[in-house]
């Protein structure tokens, strides 16, 4: 029996990792090793104390419930509040400002389902996770793209939207620090985007999983630390990237107690909370983030040094992120972001994502992931680098 799909489902195109991870098993399966610099997924375990926590919460055999609260338990809001105010100095409030995910994911899907009707007007950045658009496009809405060029440090001209798609616009994705560009965002522009969506009525959602994946001293800020964020901002984060635990599925959204209400909503008709204990061990997580953070960011940016050097060795002109783990990679004369990635698989076996995936400014380079499925990481970013001079002739 053949049945018809959704017109919702037809109407979006395959989520594109699971394009690049059957690529991965042909190429495999053919006997190619690749050198993997794709799907950003930590490849280093998570902390032995956050599964011994975990393993003592699993235990209570009260845990093995919903977890009727909604929000979440007492144990994780609160940890969630406190790493709030040590980290970024912002005051959440446990009874109605913080929402337990089932990772962020979710909550960037449901977001858009709580609040966007067919035809409303979504402010979308490009290139970007493909999540916020696709979704946009699930609801009937209209994802309206904010370009993020080289020039502008990748932040997009919030003046350069036309006023009929601003007048229009209900809600606006940020996402710093970025996924795909590495890009961050200065303070300065976070009170611009608050005021922006003050004066036009816009609910900016945040996506900010990867605050803690930065380097050389920097801390990335919080659009929360923003005077009257919490009238117009929603943002959501991650123990994912943080604390290598991306298959846990756990994560958080604070900000105004509207937009979280309504996120929790959506929720509790979807979903049935996180497991109480992976909740337990979050909390503890969170609850000594800064025990754990510094060892994740040295060894990323030990990765992304002999990276971005060895790209600059090239002739690339590339300069190191800030934070996350990925390095956007302008494509060399000649190419395409799909032409570019290609030859790096077939003639370099080295894996990146074409920066088209991200959409359509995101043409003209590839994304290379610091997380490295390899017993050796660095011996393995050295051989991709060698690969590239030897296998490919380029010129910036």
């Amino acid at each position: 029996m053949e049945l018809a799909l959704a017109q919702r489902l037809q109407r979006i195109p395959p989520y594109p990792f699971r394009e690049v991870a059957a690529t991965k098993r042909r190429m495999l399966a053919e006997g190619i090793q690749l050198i993997d610099f794709g799907i950003g997924d930590p490849d280093m375990p998570t902390p032995q104390f956050i599964i011994e926590a975990l393993y003592e919460a699993a235990k209570d055999p009260a845990t093995h419930q919903y977890d009727e609260t909604g929000l979440g338990i007492p144990e994780f809001k609160d940890a969630v509040a406190g790493f709030a105010k040590k980290r970024f100095g912002v005051e959440v409030s446990t009874e109605n400002e913080i929402q337990s995910l089932l990772g962020s994911k979710e909550a960037l899907v449901h977001i858009i389902w709580a609040y966007i009707d067919p035809s409303d007007v979504v402010l979308v950045p490009d290139p970007a996770y493909s999540v916020y658009k696709v979704q946009t496009t699930w609801c009937g809405g209209a994802a309206f793209p904010m370009p993020l060029s080289a020039d502008r440090g990748f932040l997009p001209d919030l003046k350069a939207i036309p006023k009929p798609a601003t007048k229009a616009a209900k809600l606006m994705f940020l996402n710093y620090p970025n996924n795909p560009t590495g890009a961050v965002a200065p303070v300065e522009f976070l009170e611009e985007a608050v005021k922006f969506a003050l004066d036009n009525e816009i609910l900016i959602v945040n996506d900010c999983a990867y605050s803690e994946v930065a380097y050389d001293g920097y801390r990335p800020a919080s659009i929360l630390e923003v005077d009257g964020a919490k009238d117009c901002c929603i943002e959501i984060h991650s123990l994912s990237k943080t604390f290598n635990m991306t298959g846990w599925r756990v994560a958080w959204a604070m900000g105004g107690a509207p937009f979280v209400a309504a996120l929790s909503k959506c929720k509790a008709n979807v979903d049935s909370g996180t497991f109480m204990a992976i909740q337990r061990a979050a909390a503890v997580a969170l609850n000594r983030y800064e025990e754990w953070v510094p060892t994740l960011q040295a060894e990323y940016q030990k990765r992304r040094d002999l990276l971005v050097e060895g790209l600059q060795s090239l002739g690339c002109p590339i300069e190191k992120p800030r934070a996350t783990f990925y390095v956007w990679v302008p494509c060399p004369q000649g190419y395409t972001s799909a032409g570019f990635a290609k030859d790096l698989m077939e003639k370099c076996h080295i894996l990146a994502i074409p920066g088209g995936v991200y959409g359509e400014y995101g043409e003209g380079f590839v994304r290379m992931s610091l997380t490295i499925k390899s017993p050796d990481r660095e011996a393995s970013i050295r051989q991709a680098i060698e690969n590239m001079k030897s296998g490919l002739s380029m010129t910036w």
